[in-house]
């Protein structure tokens, strides 16, 4: 450890001492601070920075939540232990076994502490020292999400800020920041550079295109302390409520495009489609050109028996306030040939049924004359005779 670290450590003990609120006269409190740091950097000026049986402490590095309590062990080499053996720290209490000795802390409140280990070398009056970072981290109080600069609908083909806000956490350093788009993860960003040591707020941002998709989609960010191999195996996460997103975007056609010529027969029934998805839900206009007024205000136009008179250029106008969508419909209508072939086929059908029925009223005629009379055949007006038989 250099001399900068210790006089460090021993200077952050001071202002410490100095600011902490007791119920002791300053003038005092100045007078045993002086007294307090004057004896540390005696030490911290003959501090060996080559001895070879430095002190070490298990474990090597200690993560702490706030408010938690937290113990470490500084271990002295045996030969080394009539020497005088020292351990200074910010808060908690300590207990010496021969060359151990325990540290123990029922509560951990500071912020960027460390825990200082050293002894002096009674033959050279050398100070060996080591150093126990303590990392203190608080989980945030609530992580919240919105637009940066921005409230209510947003509109399709812009960009906009997505802002994840984690309140009251720390250090920030240790803070990573991952938005969400419904499950679909959309970035992780890394820890901001910070070396503050104590609780802040921290605001990370993201930029997104708005597109007709997003409309109603639900977007969240979570916030993870990540503290090492030595933090919490399970690293702290806490997630954002979720809050939807409302996109305007202008009309577009549900079905495809129609085609360049729409061909209907007389007679039959012509029906036009320009139905379109659109936020807000867009209201439509039909006209029949040139220039006529409004025909309808549905998405379907119906005619339900076509006629020369509807054969022309129609345009459907789809709305909605962000945008204007114009469907051209080009529609011709070809005559009906049906009755053109039915009616003469129907004159040679009564033609040739009427040459059927004269022909066998004619036959019937002269047949007639030709058939036997059952009345003469049997003599039904005489009596009958009985004939004789001849043998």
């Amino acid at each position: 450890m250099t001399h900068c670290v210790l006089k460090r450590f021993y200077i952050h003990h001071l202002l410490r001492f100095l600011t902490k609120q007791e119920e002791i006269m300053f003038s005092c409190r100045v007078f045993v601070a002086l007294s307090f740091m004057v004896t540390f950097l005696r030490t911290v000026s003959s501090c060996d920075n080559n001895c070879t049986n430095r002190p070490f402490f298990i474990p090597s590095r200690l993560v702490v939540k706030r408010g938690d309590s937290t113990t470490a062990a500084c271990h002295l080499c045996s030969s080394c232990q009539d020497n005088n053996f020292m351990l200074e720290f910010p808060e908690g209490k300590q207990s010496r076994n021969g060359t151990v000795i325990s540290w123990m802390s029922p509560k951990m409140t500071e912020w960027g502490r460390s825990v200082l280990c050293y002894y002096t070398n009674k033959n050279t009056n050398k100070t060996c020292c080591s150093e126990l970072p303590v990392t203190v981290y608080k989980p945030p109080d609530s992580v919240t999400i919105g637009f940066a600069n921005h409230s209510g609908q947003m509109y399709e083909a812009r960009q906009y800020t997505l802002q994840c806000e984690v309140h009251n956490v720390g250090p920030a350093r240790y803070v990573r920041v991952a938005f969400y788009r419904g499950s679909t993860l959309l970035e992780r960003l890394p820890a901001k550079n910070s070396v503050k040591e104590a609780s802040e707020n921290v605001i990370y941002t993201l930029n997104v295109n708005a597109s007709k998709e997003d409309d109603g989609v639900q977007y969240s960010c979570e916030a993870m302390l990540e503290l090492g191999p030595e933090g919490p195996q399970k690293p702290p996460v806490m997630t954002s409520q979720t809050f939807t997103a409302t996109v305007h975007y202008k009309p577009q056609l549900q079905e495809p495009s129609p085609p360049d010529q729409i061909t209907v027969t007389q007679g039959d029934t012509l029906q036009m489609n320009c139905m379109a998805e659109g936020n807000p839900h867009p209201s439509y206009s039909w006209r029949f050109l040139p220039g006529s007024l409004p025909l309808s205000n549905s998405s379907v136009l119906i005619i339900k028996s076509a006629a020369f008179g509807n054969q022309g250029n129609y345009t459907c106008s789809v709305s909605n306030g962000v945008g204007t969508l114009t469907v051209n419909f080009n529609v011709v209508v070809k005559a009906n040939i049906i009755p053109y072939i039915a009616i003469p086929i129907a004159v040679v059908l009564a033609v040739i049924i009427i040459i059927i029925i004269g022909g066998v009223f004619h036959w019937y005629r002269q047949s007639r004359s030709g058939q036997y009379n059952l009345r003469a055949v049997f003599h039904l007006n005489k009596p009958h005779v009985a004939v004789p038989i001849t043998e």
